[in-house]
């Protein structure tokens, strides 16, 4: 197998980043017995949620959920194509997996590893506010739970470590010894608690989610009633998903200089590591501080510009500060990392650079403290911080404000006013909308969809597909229309869309008054965009040509318009800007039909623009909205709440996308809330079968030929060893897709946290 020189380069800046890893994995961190020679800032996020709000879409990405402390990153999926934001871990099998009799009498037993370590798992799930773990079993003359003598015959295991033996299924309680058909009071037969317990020849199902924390994830299964002549069964373990990261938005509002939330003592003699954000109009005030005899400990805003850590082991203080060069009481949130160990202090603030401080050579290493640690304010009740801090972690491990201020006079327990810091977020007119401990994004005025409103809608149609909204009727839904936007005036509009084809010409989009006035944007036969504007009904159509050239060569072009009056502005992709005057008529009122491709009412339009309607659009038409109507959204996803008609083909697609990522990808959830029923077909699985001898061949062989691959590898590193940089960063791509472990890592000294910022401009 040859490789080329580039491509064994990028192999070796893999290697190297892996061999970084590894080393930095291995050092025995435990906090805080042991001293941290080097700091240990985690280049990392603890969760997907922390991902999102810094402005990811859905990918792969290094989960580091303790922080620095001991347990290491992981590689795991984050979906955030819905409102909540899952952490998917997957494991060794997440097929349906058909088991069939075979000799003896032994039940079928099936363990699963897991992509994620032991505590990474326990992790997740601890800060996770909730889980959830798909169970199916599909059957034909396979009993799952009972057998008729009432004795278990089939049962899991889930938990921590080897995980306890569970008795009930997917959609029932814990010890219920039920599932979800007998849970709902809904199986086949009634005296039975699950439908798979009838013993009937015709398949059935029974199917549901484990969402009961402390039972998950599912560690093993054993299948006892699958040896009977004529048993078989198909079972499904589905990936451990949880959303909710309860440390992300923990969070604390102090309203008062005087008030503050006091905690055990802080342990940090050899090593702290401490982090928070806040949000603050105040410009000044002690964030955290921890006293001893001499000894202390504190974290504050200084100023409107700065942040200073300041600490005393018995040398005399020592303090290190950040100076932001912007201010930091302007209400959004900012991030603080303060890090000390015997060799040195050092001091984060957003994606600044980090200020360090050296310790004395020669002196005492020991932080004593022997007081209650005050988050908020000070001992002495002065120069208290007003505002708000969330996410607060002390060597790793998560501090619960918001339970203490349920309990103390003066703090209030969560923080609003989130949109001030993550608005920007929204993107195509999403608008930013305030929750309970956090902020979700409405694309109701928007063309896309998503998490931050940055999914484009595309689909593909056919010379003969037509789409129509009734602007008529969605004004009769009231002064808001029936997506919530306000009505347009007459003297001026807004378009916008993207289109990708080879036909000229072409109809993009055709909008109608009662009156017989309308607008047309299309595609000529010299494949150039027109505008033809007819706003006074007496007079025939004035047409603008947009001098670009070659629109029709399948390639994704974007076209913005944008009138007022008699002054039209038109842009197509990066090109300049094209200006225009009407010179008859300004108001488009009465507007009653919007149609995207063929228009079939084309009965008082002019002959030719009439035969222009009649061929319609054959490509790709993405992020469609005029005014603030998106007709194709409408069509795609709210068909039954839209006015809006297709006739002929239209199929959604990802043809306006600019990404060539494959990982961009969504992967797909096979969600089973409900118990399921008889059912006639059989299921479409993995087979558990004589042939896995085969398939350990085929494995073996691509082994070998991958370790050769790596062999050879190997040996061109070896001659390049040292090259790499003392430091290794792997980054996470925030964009369009997840960068993978082989992605062409590179010896990068910026990672994720530091590229990007909590403020925004």
């Amino acid at each position: 197998m040859l490789l080329d020189i580039k491509t064994l380069l990028n192999r070796h800046k893999y290697y190297c980043t892996l061999r970084k890893q590894i080393s930095a994995e291995s050092i025995p961190w435990t906090f805080p017995r042991h001293p941290i020679v080097e700091m240990a800032s985690p280049i990392y996020e603890q969760s997907c949620e922390a991902y999102k709000h810094r402005g990811n879409t859905s990918g792969y990405y290094y989960i580091d959920v303790d922080g620095s402390g001991p347990i290491g990153p992981q590689l795991i999926y984050c979906d955030m194509t819905e409102d909540e934001t899952w952490t998917v871990i997957q494991h060794n099998n997440t097929e349906l997996t058909r088991v069939r009799p075979s000799a003896g009498r032994a039940p079928h037993a099936a363990r699963f590893a897991y992509a994620s370590g032991d505590g990474q798992l326990a992790a997740v799930i601890g800060q996770s506010e909730h889980c959830e773990q798909e169970l199916t079993y599909r059957c034909r003359r396979s009993r799952l739970l009972h057998a008729p003598d009432g004795s278990a015959l089939s049962w899991w295991a889930g938990g921590p470590g080897e995980g306890r033996r569970q008795t009930h299924w997917g959609g029932a309680a814990p010890g219920s010894r039920q599932c979800a058909c007998g849970r709902q009071g809904s199986c086949v037969e009634p005296h039975h608690g699950c439908n798979c317990d009838a013993d009937r020849t015709e398949w059935a199902n029974d199917s549901g989610l484990l969402t009961h924390k402390e039972t998950l994830p599912v560690r093993s299964l054993v299948l006892g009633d699958v040896q009977r002549p004529g048993s078989e069964g198909a079972y499904r373990v589905g990936p451990l998903r949880c959303h909710g990261d309860k440390s992300v938005w923990n969070a604390a509002f102090f309203d008062q200089e005087t008030s503050y939330l006091h905690f055990p003592t802080f342990h940090g003699e050899l090593s702290a590591d401490i982090s928070f954000l806040f949000k603050t109009t105040s410009s000044s005030g002690v964030f955290l501080e921890n006293l001893g005899i001499k000894d202390f400990i504190r974290i504050e805003l200084s100023s409107p510009t700065e942040v200073l850590f300041s600490f005393d082991v018995g040398n005399g203080p020592l303090a290190v500060g950040v100076s932001a060069g912007f201010p930091l009481d302007d209400g959004r949130w900012h991030r603080v990392r303060a890090e000390r160990n015997v060799k040195e202090a050092s001091l984060r603030l957003d994606g600044l650079p980090a200020a360090t401080q050296d310790a004395p050579a020669d002196g005492h290493v020991h932080l004593q403290l022997n007081s209650q640690l005050f988050i908020g304010g000070t001992a002495s009740r002065q120069r208290g911080f007003r505002g708000c801090i969330r996410a607060l972690r002390l060597n790793g491990a998560t501090v619960d404000l918001e339970a203490r201020a349920r309990i103390t006079p003066g703090v209030e327990a969560g923080c609003p006013g989130h949109c001030s810091s993550y608005g920007p977020l929204c993107q195509n007119r999403g608008r930013c909308v305030e929750g309970t401990g956090r902020f979700s994004c409405d694309c109701g005025p928007s063309a896309y969809t998503g998490a931050f409103c940055d999914r484009e809608v595309s689909a593909t149609l056919k010379s003969g597909t037509s789409v129509s909204y009734a602007l008529d009727q969605r004004a009769a839904n009231g002064p808001n229309g029936s997506d919530g936007a306000p009505p347009s005036s007459p003297g001026a509009e807004n378009i916008s869309l993207s289109f990708r084809t080879n036909q000229s010409p072409a109809l993009l989009l055709y909008v109608a008054s009662h009156r017989g006035e309308y607008l047309a944007l299309l595609l000529n036969k010299h494949d150039k965009l027109e505008v033809r504007y007819r706003l006074d009904g007496s007079k025939d159509a004035e047409t603008l040509h947009s001098k670009v050239r070659n629109l029709a060569n399948g390639h994704l072009h974007t076209v913005t318009i944008s009138r007022l009056a008699d002054a039209v502005s038109l842009q197509i992709d990066q090109n300049s800007k094209e200006d225009f005057n009407l010179t008859t008529g300004v108001e488009f009122s009465g507007i009653r039909l919007l149609v995207l491709g063929r228009v079939h009412d084309s009965g008082a339009l002019d002959p030719e623009m009439a035969r222009l309607a009649s061929l319609g659009f054959a490509g790709c038409l993405s992020a469609v909205l005029f005014n603030s109507v998106s007709p194709l959204k409408a069509a795609l996803l709210h068909p039954d709440t839209s006015p809006v008609t297709v006739t002929g083909p239209l199929v959604q697609s990802i043809c306006g996308s600019t990404s060539t990522n494959p990982h961009a990808a969504e992967p797909t959830h096979h969600q089973s809330g409900q118990s399921g029923s008889v059912e006639a077909g059989r299921p479409v699985v993995n087979a558990v079968r004589g042939d896995s001898a085969l398939i350990g061949g085929l494995i073996a062989l691509a082994i070998f030929v991958t370790a050769s691959a790596l062999a050879a590898t190997a040996r061109f590193l070896h001659r390049r060893q040292g090259t790499c940089p003392g430091r290794e960063i792997k980054t996470v791509k925030p964009e369009d897709g997840p960068e993978l472990p082989l992605g062409g890592q590179t010896c990068s000294h910026n990672g994720p946290s530091e590229n990007q910022k909590e403020y925004f401009i």
